[in-house]
C-alpha cells in the first residue's frame, strides 16, 4: 500500500517503507477492534522511531469492537457474548504478552501484572449429547496440557501444516479404536505389523509402496488390532511422502475406512459409549480420507482448495454416516461459530477448508490449554492495557467519533497513470469533551484499569442532558450527534486502516461499493449473523443444583441458547459485599426472521434486547433443567435464586421472572457487532489487508482474507497484522504465525 500526503495529492510510487525515515506518516485507524488494535501496536513499536503518526477514531466510549465489555452495578463484568481465548491463538497471544511486559505493572499494586496473572488455563470442555431417551448427556473431556505456551516461540517442526495435522489425527484415532476394543482377542494384520513397514534400516520408500500394496492386495483384517496397526503403516508412509505415492495413500486409506466402518458400526446400537466413540472415529476417517483423496497435502492452495464446499456436504462425500454429521460433535463446532445462514439453526454452514483449519487448529495446535479463561472481562484484560501501552507511545484516541462516509475523489480527480485513493473521512462527532480535553475512559476497580458500561457522562459537554435523554452512542439506529468532521487527505491522514465490522461496510464505504466490483461483490456474498447472550448471578453454587461435574464450558445444547460457560472464578473480581455462589453466561446466534422489523427508529435494538429477555427466560424455564434440575421448581426456574442488583446486599423477595430484570443480556444487533461467518464460495469474494488497489487504504478485521477467516479473536490480530507489514513491511509474513497463504 502506498499513501498520499501533500495538499496536492500527489501520487508517490514507493510505499510507505520505501520513503525516507524523516517523512513523518499519518496513520488514521477507524475503529477499536483487535484488528485495529493489533495494527496500532505494530506500527507503533519503536523500531519504527516515530515514523508513524496514529489516530485511532472509534464509536462511543470504549475499545474493544464485538470484544468490548464493560464495568456495571456492583462492578459486575459484562460482555458481548463469551468470550474464550483458544491454545491456538499464536499471534493474539504473542502481542498481549509483549504488551503486558511493556506495561511492567508492578505486582504490588496490581493484581494482574503479567498475561499469567489475568488468564486460567481452561481444559475441561464438551458438548451436550442428546440422547434417543430424550436426555442430555455431557461429554467432557479433560484436554491434556502440551509443551509450551501461546505465544512461545515455534520449533524448527511447524505443527500448521497438513501433513502435521493428518499424523495428528492417525495418533488421534490410533487411541479411539484402542478405546473401542472391547473384547477383540485380534490377529495381527496378515502377519504383517507396522514395525515392517518402518524407513528405518535401510528400508526404501520403494519398498514401503511394495509392502503397502501387498496389504491392500490381500486386505486389512477386520479387528481393532489388525485396524490399529495398519493406521502405523499409514502413519509411516505419511511421514515417506513426497517419496510415495499420494494416490496410493489414498487407496490405502479408503480400505482401511471400510474395514473401520464394518467392525464398528454394527456395535453402535448396542452401547451408547460406543456409538459416542464411534462417531468421533468416523469423523476423523472422514476427514483423514477427505485430505488425502482432495489432494490437498500437495495442492499449494491448502485447505482453500475445498472452501467451495460446505463441510458436512464434504464429510458425506468422504464416508461420514448419518450420525456422524449430527452428532453433537459436530454440531458444537458449527455452534461455536454460530455457523448458521441468518443464524437459523436448520441451516448450519460452513466452508469446509476453513471448517477443518479451525477444528485441526484447535484440538491439535493448542498450547498450555486448549481453552484460556479470562480472570476479568475481555476490556479490562486485553483492551485496557493495550490502550495503556498504545497511549504510552503517543497513539492519539478520539473517542465518540462516528465514521459516516470513505469518500473517494471525483473521477475527473484521478489521472490516468493514478490508483484511486481515499480523498476524506466523514464523521458524525457524537459527543464533546469538556475544556477541549482527551476522554478518559477508564476507571479503577481495585486497582485494575477497567472500562464502564456506560459512558461518564460527567465528561462531556451537556452530558447531563444526553444522560437524561439516553443518548445511544453504540447504537446504530440512535443518529444524533454535536457536530460533523471531515478529516483531508494530505492534511489529517495520508494512509487510512478501515477496521470496522463486516456489517457496517454497506452504511460507511457507499463509494466504494458503487464503484469496485471487488466490494459489492463482498457485501454481496460474505453474510453475518446477529448473536445474542445473557447473563446472571446465582445465590447457590450448581453443584448445589444438580450439575455433578467439572467447572467447564459446554456447547451443542438446546437452542435458543447453545453453549454455555460456568464463569464462577469471576465472583471475587466483582465487588460483592454478599458474593453469588455462581455465574452463568450463555450465547448462541440470534436467527434473523424473529427479529422485529428494522426500522431506522432508535427503539429498535430495544426491541431485540426485549426478545431477547423472552428468549432467556423462556430458556431458563424450559431447558435449564437438563443443567441444573435442582433449579427447577414447581412452576419452573426458581427466579428466587438470582441476586436482586437492585438491592445487592439484602435477599430477593422476588420469585417470578421480574427477578430477570436486574440481570445482564443483549441483543448484538448493531451491523458492526454482527458475527461474520464463512459461508461455502464466500472466502474468494473477502478482501486482503494486502490488497493495493488502493493507494492509501487498508482493511482490517476477522472479516478479511487473512489466513484465517473465521470470526475470532486469532483472525482480527493476524489481519492486523498484515496490514502493518503492507504499510511498513513489519512484521514480515513469516513471522504472521498460520498465514500460510501464496
Amino acid at each position: 500500500m502506498s499513501v498520499r500526503s501533500g495538499q496536492q495529492n500527489k501520487v508517490e510510487e514507493a510505499s510507505v517503507r520505501a520513503k525516507t525515515p524523516d517523512k513523518t506518516v499519518k496513520i488514521a485507524i477507524v475503529g477499536g477492534g483487535c484488528a485495529s488494535i493489533a495494527t496500532a501496536f505494530e506500527l507503533s513499536r519503536p523500531q519504527h522511531q516515530g515514523k508513524y503518526e496514529i489516530t485511532i477514531y472509534q464509536t462511543g466510549w470504549r475499545l474493544g469492537g464485538k470484544g468490548a465489555s464493560g464495568r456495571g452495578p456492583v462492578n459486575r463484568i459484562e460482555e458481548h457474548g463469551l468470550h474464550v481465548w483458544m491454545g491456538f491463538y499464536e499471534n493474539a497471544f504473542r502481542l498481549l504478552r509483549e504488551c503486558y511486559a511493556e506495561l511492567n505493572r508492578d505486582p504490588r499494586k496490581c493484581r494482574f501484572a503479567d498475561w499469567r496473572d489475568a488468564f486460567n488455563p481452561e481444559p475441561i470442555t464438551g458438548v451436550l449429547d442428546r440422547l434417543g431417551s430424550g436426555a442430555w448427556n455431557p461429554r467432557l473431556t479433560n484436554f491434556p496440557p502440551t509443551d509450551g505456551l501461546p505465544g512461545d516461540p515455534l520449533s524448527e517442526h511447524n505443527p500448521f501444516s497438513i501433513k502435521g495435522y493428518l499424523l495428528s489425527s492417525i495418533a488421534t484415532l490410533r487411541v479411539l479404536l484402542g478405546a473401542a476394543q472391547l473384547q477383540s482377542t485380534a490377529n495381527s494384520v496378515e502377519g504383517f505389523s507396522a514395525a515392517d513397514f518402518a524407513p528405518p534400516s535401510g528400508r526404501t520408500v520403494e519398498l514401503l509402496a511394495e509392502n503397502l500394496s501387498r496389504l491392500l492386495k490381500y486386505g486389512i483384517a477386520a479387528s481393532f488390532t489388525g485396524l490399529i496397526e495398519a493406521l502405523g503403516v499409514l502413519q509411516i508412509g505419511l511421514e515417506a511422502t513426497p517419496g510415495l505415492s499420494e494416490g496410493l495413500l489414498s487407496l490405502f486409506c479408503e480400505s482401511l475406512s471400510a474395514t473401520a466402518r464394518a467392525v464398528l458400526q454394527p456395535l453402535v446400537d448396542r452401547d451408547d459409549e460406543l456409538r459416542w466413540i464411534w462417531e468421533i472415529t468416523d469423523l476423523v476417517i472422514a476427514v483423514i480420507l477427505g485430505i488425502l483423496r482432495f489432494g490437498l497435502l500437495t495442492d499449494p492452495r491448502g485447505f482453500d482448495t475445498i472452501d467451495d464446499f460446505e463441510l458436512r456436504q464434504w464429510l458425506a462425500w468422504n464416508g461420514a454416516s448419518e450420525s456422524t454429521l449430527n452428532s453433537a460433535l459436530l454440531r458444537g463446532c458449527y455452534d461455536l461459530g454460530f455457523a448458521y445462514e441468518e443464524g437459523d439453526d436448520t441451516r448450519p454452514s460452513i466452508a469446509a477448508g476453513q471448517g477443518l483449519r479451525g477444528a485441526l487448529r484447535m484440538f491439535f495446535t493448542y498450547r498450555g490449554s486448549i481453552f484460556w479463561k479470562m480472570r476479568a472481562g475481555m476490556g479490562d484484560v486485553v483492551f485496557a492495557p493495550f490502550y495503556e501501552v498504545l497511549r504510552k507511545r503517543k497513539v492519539k484516541f478520539k473517542f465518540f467519533h462516528r465514521l459516516e462516509n470513505v469518500r473517494l475523489p471525483s473521477p475527473d480527480r484521478v489521472k490516468l497513470d493514478e490508483r484511486w485513493y481515499v480523498e476524506a473521512l466523514d464523521f458524525d462527532v457524537q459527543a464533546s469533551i469538556k475544556g477541549g480535553a482527551e476522554y478518559e475512559p477508564l476507571f479503577d476497580v481495585n486497582g485494575l484499569a477497567c472500562w464502564r458500561s456506560t459512558p461518564d457522562f460527567d465528561q462531556l459537554i451537556d452530558g447531563q442532558r444526553m444522560a437524561d435523554e439516553e443518548w445511544d452512542f453504540e447504537s446504530h439506529w440512535d443518529r444524533r450527534k454535536t457536530e460533523t468532521r471531515t478529516l483531508r487527505v494530505g492534511l489529517d491522514f495520508d494512509a487510512v486502516v478501515l477496521g470496522v465490522g463486516l456489517g457496517a461496510i454497506p452504511y460507511v464505504c457507499r463509494e466504494l461499493i458503487d464503484s469496485d466490483r471487488k466490494w459489492r461483490d463482498l457485501v454481496t456474498h460474505c453474510k453475518t449473523v446477529a448473536t445474542q447472550a445473557f447473563q446472571i448471578w446465582m445465590r447457590e453454587d450448581v453443584e448445589q443444583l444438580g450439575w455433578t461435574h467439572s467447572q467447564c464450558t459446554v456447547t451443542a445444547f438446546e437452542r435458543p441458547f447453545d453453549t454455555w460457560a460456568d464463569m464462577r472464578h469471576l465472583i471475587t473480581e466483582e465487588t460483592w459485599s454478599t458474593r453469588p455462589r455462581a455465574i452463568a453466561y450463555f450465547c448462541s446466534a440470534l436467527p434473523d426472521a424473529e427479529l422485529p422489523p428494522t426500522t431506522s427508529h432508535r427503539d429498535y435494538p430495544a426491541q431485540c434486547r426485549a426478545k431477547v429477555r423472552r428468549d432467556a427466560i423462556r430458556f431458563l424455564n424450559r431447558s435449564v433443567g437438563h443443567l441444573w434440575p435442582r433449579a427447577i421448581g414447581r412452576n419452573g426456574f426458581r427466579f428466587d435464586l438470582l441476586m436482586n442488583f437492585a438491592r445487592p446486599n439484602e435477599p430477593s423477595d422476588e420469585a417470578d421472572e421480574s427477578a430477570f430484570d436486574s440481570q445482564y443480556w443483549t441483543a448484538n444487533v448493531n451491523p458492526s457487532d454482527r458475527y461474520c461467518i464463512t459461508l461455502p464460495g464466500t472466502t474468494k469474494y473477502r478482501i486482503s489487508p494486502l490488497d493495493n488497489n488502493y493507494d492509501n487504504l487498508s482493511v482490517v478485521g476477522d472479516w478479511t482474507n487473512c489466513g484465517f477467516n473465521q470470526g475470532c479473536v486469532e483472525a482480527a490480530v493476524m489481519s492486523g497484522r498484515l496490514a502493518a507489514h503492507a504499510i511498513s513491511g513489519v512484521p514480515r509474513l513469516d513471522e504472521i504465525v498460520g498465514y500460510d497463504h501464496p
